[in-house]
């Protein structure tokens, strides 16, 4: 009982009964560091630091983080203790960071390179209300939040605003994305820029709203009424986070699209070593706002993007219909003629599809070509990497892709896929990502499944690699 063993700690300190049991933290922090045979060094600087003015109570914390390191080793508490060497880190600037903070401070970025404003609308929900509640400290840097009644009026209100010339997110987990489908489809209709956050969660329904999953990846690719391609995107680390958010607003804004981003309860909670990047070697994004009412027409298409205009409400001249009924190509009025339906239907894909020409192909880590290719999405990604690294030690020739655009995918995977004798495809979920692979690419792959509401250990990951390769 923490309680009770900080209390015997401090007894001779004559602190009050509620400053004692505060410091019980300190403890389990104590006990932390004998666990992984860490020195306390820090931490100690910390709360002299923290706690400065008050030595009455820099002494009890300090004494009991020290009583919890000494009641592991007197009582060995725990069977095994663990050695974790330092990060390798490239020379850098560093600070901690968790993935909803790096999405948030991703996002303020994309809208400084893209020169516009960034309107945040979110309804709170585990483990999404991170995002919200960070973005609502940059209103000096012309961020807007608003937090919305229900999420459907946050994925409209993100909708207007994007219609108005702000770059628009919202942000949510699981059944919130239930709850945003209908306006999803809105966001492919009326084709504004548009980023949603999907930090998933275990589910369905109400689930697990504290504990990891990855089990909304078909609902991001299909997960609306008739024919509305999204492209999905998915971080693969914390501070990946703030590239992929960067990634998602450039082809939101690019391309004229709605975006999802894929991240989880596992990086949004979870922190790294993030190194702070130089901001002049991030590209700006160009964002062209239609001015000119000679020629104008809506729907007007960019040859190389497929996108259309982007008109402010209000400029002289550029008054144009929106809403959910279908346009007519060009034009942008309503139109129900079935020509003009299939046209629009086999454009909005097309420009889905034209997004594969402009990402990066899949280089597998490891080896080029082999016995085993993993291919793998979002936090998977560290212990599939500690697995590889391990078993390409012992000899195995083993490649892993970690895939961040879902949809499209790089244009070379299935060529990829081709290279490896056997593919496993690891995932917090039934299998989402191996039904794609099989059915897009008719690839014999394995899946590994795990739907307990955390990671995959690295351990569980060797043993099936072992198992596929008969070793």
């Amino acid at each position: 009982d923490l309680q009770r063993l900080t209390r015997v700690a401090l007894q001779h300190l004559g602190l009050d009964a509620k400053s004692v049991d505060r410091c019980k933290n300190f403890f389990a922090l104590g006990m932390c560091y004998w666990l992984y045979n860490r020195s306390m060094d820090s931490t100690v600087r910390w709360i002299e630091d923290k706690f400065k003015g008050k030595p009455l109570l820099v002494e009890a914390n300090k004494l009991a983080m020290k009583a919890g390191y000494s009641y592991c080793e007197a009582t060995e508490a725990f069977q095994v203790s663990y050695e974790i060497p330092p990060a390798q880190l490239e020379p850098g600037v560093y600070r901690n960071i968790s993935g909803n903070q790096a999405l948030a401070l991703g996002f303020i970025t994309a809208s400084k390179k893209a020169g516009v404003t960034l309107f945040q609308g979110s309804y709170p929900i585990t483990p999404a209300s991170d995002i919200l509640h960070e973005l609502s400290q940059y209103k000096d840097f012309g961020v807007m939040t608003f937090q919305a009644e229900d999420e459907i009026a946050a994925i409209t209100s993100a909708i207007g605003a994007s219609y108005a010339g702000a770059l628009a997110i919202t942000s949510t987990s699981g059944p919130g994305m239930a709850l945003k489908t209908e306006a999803l489809g809105l966001a492919v209709a009326v084709e504004l820029p548009l980023v949603i956050c999907d930090i998933q969660r275990g589910g369905p329904s109400t689930g697990l709203p504290t504990k990891t999953e990855q089990a909304d990846l078909l609902q991001a690719l299909f997960g609306r009424n008739s024919e509305a391609p999204i492209p999905v995107l998915a971080a693969a680390t914390p501070g990946d986070c703030f590239w992929t958010a960067l990634e998602a607003s450039r082809i939101a804004i690019k391309y004229m699209v709605p975006v999802i981003l894929l991240s989880d309860g596992y990086l949004a909670n979870g922190a790294e070593p993030w190194r702070i990047p130089d901001l002049s070697e991030i590209p700006e994004m160009p964002v062209h706002f239609e001015r000119n009412p000679e020629g104008f027409m809506p729907y007007k298409r960019n040859p190389q993007t497929l996108s259309r205009p982007w008109a402010i409400p209000g400029t002289p001249g550029l008054e144009h219909r929106i809403g959910g009924l279908e346009k007519q190509d060009v034009t942008g009025n309503i139109n129900y003629e079935p020509l003009n339906h299939e046209k629009m239907v086999r454009l909005r894909a097309a420009k889905v599809e034209a997004i594969g020409q402009d990402i990066p192909d899949a280089v597998p880590a490891g080896d080029p070509g082999g016995d085993l290719l993993i291919v793998a999405w979002g936090s998977t990604c560290g212990s599939i990497t500690a697995a590889v690294k391990a078993q390409r030690e012992k000899g195995r020739r083993i490649g892993h892709v970690h895939l961040r655009h879902l949809n499209p995918l790089p244009g070379n995977l299935g060529d990829v896929l081709k290279r490896y004798r056997k593919i496993l495809v690891p995932e917090l979920n039934m299998g989402q990502l191996l039904w794609v692979l099989r059915a897009k690419y008719l690839v014999d792959a394995v899946g590994l499944n795990k739907i307990q509401g955390r990671p995959f250990k690295q351990n569980e990951l060797e043993v099936k690699i072992e198992e596929m390769l008969g070793v």
